[in-house]
């Protein structure tokens, strides 16, 4: 146990040294097992649906699933909390419905830890997962610990993984072994598709793996599953809020006006400027948006995670305009010369 032990933290302390600067991953920068330190975006409702299915052998060929649900709230870009909810669960013997609720806090650019508590096992797991790009390919590892393991005593578990993305696919594979067990580890690979216009993920998986919780992923069987997992973020601020928030620049502050496209919003969402003055969007998000005023003018798609357009304001007046592939985020341009638009 005790080599075991220094195992653990050595695996800990090659996270800590592989950790580089990041943001907040898309749900493409992760693999089936492992989550990188994922902790969405701020202000977003997160619900993952996982569904996984096995089939016996002949004669029967009956088809089993087990779908494990993940319902969370990212309060901040590093902080998501939690819980997921899995049927059909192999955790413990005789306890088919497996509850974990967790919170997982990004402390640092690219680590993280996760503390939370299993229901069925009846058991406080945590972890330290850790992500590094290298260009278009994110490797991630994990260091894990349980109380109770699969309702048995203490067990640490070790993995790693890697996800390669082009464009909007992205192909990811891991593994995560329990140490001081002779059960299987637990291995997954998965073709993961970001769905166009959309800040939705479908995932095509095959893994030996039950469910998609902490326990569940640590531990593989004799048994290849296939399945798919679908993401669909929650942008609260759609829905809730209040009215949208005004900024006043003018001119002489400074040339340029920034306008951040993020989590489906602009925001600011409206602004008064003087005339002449540059207003710049950035996209911040992970798909495409454009800035379009009916007849005025139109930006066309500006690219993901950085793209941007800008437009001199010489006139005064007022500008609305809209998202064309997303009718809903609206914002306004006002621009005021003495004091009137």
């Amino acid at each position: 146990m005790c080599n075991e032990l220094r195992a653990c933290v050595a695996g800990a302390l090659m996270l800590v040294c592989a950790a580089t600067a990041a943001g907040a991953q898309s749900t493409l920068d992760r693999t089936p097992g492992l989550s990188g330190g994922w902790t969405g975006t701020r202000g977003q409702a997160q619900f993952h649906f996982l569904h996984r299915f096995q089939s016996s052998t002949a004669p029967a060929r009956k088809v089993s699933s087990s779908p494990t649900f993940l319902l969370a709230y990212s309060a901040t870009d590093r902080l998501l909390v939690g819980a997921q909810y899995a049927t059909s669960s192999d955790v413990v013997a005789n306890y088919p419905n497996e509850w974990a609720a967790f919170a997982r806090w990004q402390f640092l650019p690219g680590l993280a830890v996760q503390g939370g508590y299993d229901l069925a096992a009846e058991s406080a797991d945590g972890a330290l997962d850790a992500r590094r790009a290298l260009g278009p390919v994110q490797v991630l590892a994990t260091a894990r610990g349980f109380s109770s393991a699969f309702g048995g005593s203490a067990r640490m578990a070790l993995g790693g993984g890697a996800v390669w993305s082009v464009g909007l696919v992205a192909l990811a594979a891991d593994y995560v072994k329990l140490l001081g067990e002779s059960a299987k580890g637990a291995w997954s690979a998965a073709l993961q598709l970001r769905i166009p216009s959309s800040p939705h993920t479908l995932s095509l998986q095959a893994t030996n793996a039950n469910t998609g919780t902490l326990q569940g992923s640590s531990r593989g069987s004799g048994v290849t599953r296939y399945g798919f997992e679908f993401t669909i973020p929650i942008t609260l601020a759609r829905y809730v809020g209040g009215a949208p928030r005004t900024t006043a620049v003018t001119a002489t502050d400074r040339d340029t006006v920034t306008i951040e496209i993020v989590n489906l919003k602009f925001s600011p969402e409206v602004i008064e400027v003087s005339p002449g003055t540059r207003v710049r969007w950035v996209n911040h998000d992970p798909l495409e948006h454009s800035v379009a005023a009916a007849g005025v003018w139109d930006s066309g798609l500006i690219k993901a995670n950085g793209g941007s357009y800008e437009r001199v304001f010489a006139e005064a007046g007022e500008y609305p305009y809209a998202c064309t592939p997303h009718p809903f985020m609206n914002g306004r341009v006002v621009v005021k010369r003495g004091g009137q638009p």
